[in-house]
């Protein structure tokens, strides 16, 4: 890819971003146009900038980087958001996919790494570093990524109960259950009712509300 690649760096650690503007800068095609400590300072560095891709940092004062990126992506649907954290939780990377983020990188990842991340999301893909992509690719970890009512759900359908059984039983409505369904298969990269059904099966966590 040698397209010029305008970069905006979201860390409110300083140091950090300067050694990031350093790495970046170091990629012919890679062009660092603006940096921020914060989310209000991004989203006015975006509108004083052509931004292609945020590099955004989760743990900021104020709004935290997930909130920032569901900002983003309401204000600037064509940027690219790439997370950059310390954080390894599941959960932090659902909430950042969740928001709109393209991608999830660990700082403490080789360079060549976060350059591939920027290139995979500049190209339409969507990265995880190496380390969460192992997490990731563990089929029992995935119901992290789904909330208590739908891990509720998902033993209920289990259990062989229709929406219509399945909405009395939890008190909620047909229309609920069924948005629940379709959540829960999205996240876990699941079509059909069949194959809903067998992993409801397979993971159903008696114990877990």
């Amino acid at each position: 890819m040698t397209e010029k690649i305008n970069i905006l760096l979201v860390d409110d650690h300083p140091l950090v971003r300067d050694g990031l503007r350093a790495r970046l800068e170091a990629v012919a095609h890679f062009d660092v146009v603006a940096e921020a400590g914060g989310a209000d300072e991004a989203l006015s560095q975006a509108r004083l900038h052509k931004v292609d891709l945020v590099l955004m940092d989760i743990n900021m004062r104020g709004t935290n980087g997930i909130e920032a990126t569901a900002l983003f992506k309401q204000a600037f649907p064509q940027i690219a958001v790439l997370i950059l954290s310390m954080h390894d939780k599941l959960e932090y990377v659902s909430q950042a996919i969740a928001a709109g983020a393209r991608g999830y990188v660990l700082k403490d990842a080789p360079g060549k790494d976060i350059v591939f991340a920027i290139e995979t999301v500049m190209s339409g893909g969507i990265y995880y570093s190496a380390a969460l992509a192992r997490q990731l690719s563990r089929p029992q970890v995935h119901d992290s990524f789904l909330t208590t009512r739908e891990q509720q759900v998902l033993q209920h359908i289990a259990a062989g109960q229709s929406n219509k059984q399945i909405a009395r039983d939890l008190d909620l409505s047909v229309r609920t259950v069924e948005t629940h369904r379709l959540n829960i298969k999205r996240k876990l990269g699941i079509e059909g009712q069949a194959e809903l059904i067998k992993y409801a099966v397979e993971h159903a966590h008696g114990g877990s509300a």
